[in-house]
């Protein structure tokens, strides 16, 4: 009894399982009435504004420029110092606190001023105040450095 149970048994798991080839075939029938495309997953969106992603910007690489000759600025020494002031003021600014006073182009700035009046004159300059006149006009206070007198620079310069 137990050796016929045994070789049933055996004969069973034999016919329960169809072959590999079938199988195959029943599923690629499924796939193609399925569709490849059929299946298509939503993407979550928690919000329901659309952030449009950022893409590959490179960098430009122009085959000429855009303009042919680059501006040349206009701010040179020479037009930046116009001309020294020779007030009475300014005279007494000369002899007491060691400074000298020029009219100096608008747009100028006091480091621009300082480096003009170094070229202009081979001084060194310990510190430039500067106002903007009522007539438009940008006056520049110019003080020396210790061991320059500004006397000796004005005569030079020709102020005096």
């Amino acid at each position: 009894k137990t050796a016929a149970k045994k070789e049933g048994g055996a004969k069973k798991d034999s016919k329960a399982k169809p072959p590999k080839a079938a199988e195959k075939a029943v599923k690629a029938k499924k796939a193609v009435l399925r569709g490849v495309h059929s299946k298509r997953n939503k993407k979550f969106r928690p919000s329901v504004h659309f952030r449009r992603p950022k893409t590959l910007s490179l960098p430009r690489a122009p085959k000429y420029p855009k303009k042919s000759v680059s501006r040349v600025c206009k701010l040179d020494r020479f037009s930046i110092v116009k001309f020294p002031l020779t007030t009475e003021s300014a005279m007494k600014k000369i002899e007491d606190n060691n400074t000298l006073v020029f009219i100096v182009d608008k747009r100028a700035n006091k480091p621009q001023v300082k480096q003009a009046v170094k070229k202009l004159y081979d001084i060194d300059v310990a510190k430039v105040n500067t106002l903007v006149r009522p007539d438009g006009e940008k006056k520049a206070y110019v003080r020396l450095a210790p061991d320059y007198d500004a006397l000796d620079v004005a005569n030079k310069i020709g102020i005096i």
